[in-house]
């Protein structure tokens, strides 16, 4: 998968790693790394120090897990799929399922 088919807010099902099988929402992508943040999934522990603004201590946060390692979740077939293109008639370009060839864009 690339990170260009895939968008902030998109539902993934982790293939690979400690998370394998699980879902999520992504919550942020790093295309320059090839990286995206799936939220509540590969949860790491970070100690902060206090400053002016927040207070310290352990903060849990999201690490980033390599877009090879998830798959798009397709609503209808309710798996992982590899996700296509397709033009409009009006000149548009939406994603489809390639499983189900159902619209994946609202």
């Amino acid at each position: 998968m690339q990170v260009k088919q895939l968008k902030k807010g998109d539902l993934v099902k982790v293939i690979a790693g400690k998370e394998k099988g699980k879902t999520g929402k992504i919550l942020k992508i790093d295309a320059e790394k090839n990286h995206v943040f799936v939220e509540k999934l590969n949860m790491v522990k970070r100690h902060k120090r206090p400053d002016a603004k927040a207070k310290g201590g352990i903060i849990e946060k999201e690490a980033p897990i390599n877009v090879s390692n998830v798959m798009f979740l397709c609503n209808k077939c309710e798996k992982g799929v590899r996700v296509g293109y397709k033009r409009l008639e009006d000149g548009g370009k939406v994603r489809v399922c390639r499983k189900c060839k159902e619209t994946l864009d609202a």
